[in-house]
């Protein structure tokens, strides 16, 4: 079963950083990667949630995560499953 990801950053992230710089910063697994900012072309979870079963994730999860101002990102320790 492949497994999709979406992370919901708070906080404001610098505009210049890219979703593959965010998801380098993290240590994650999964097969698909999502992420929600501010700035990103997904604007709510159902977007994502959308755009990961479009690319055949069965099971999906929800993680927020919070940047500071210095770019750093902590992600939080719960998950919530919106799928499988």
């Amino acid at each position: 079963m492949k497994t999709g990801l979406i992370v919901y950053i708070t906080g404001k992230p610098d505009s210049r950083i890219t979703a593959t710089q965010i998801l380098n910063k993290l240590s994650v697994a999964a097969d698909c990667i999502e992420v929600i900012t501010h700035n990103s072309g997904h604007f709510d979870i159902s977007n994502a949630w959308w755009a990961l079963t479009a690319k055949g994730m069965h099971r999906i999860v929800c993680r927020t995560a919070r940047m500071n101002a210095s770019g750093d990102i902590s992600l939080s320790d719960k998950e919530l499953r919106l799928c499988g």
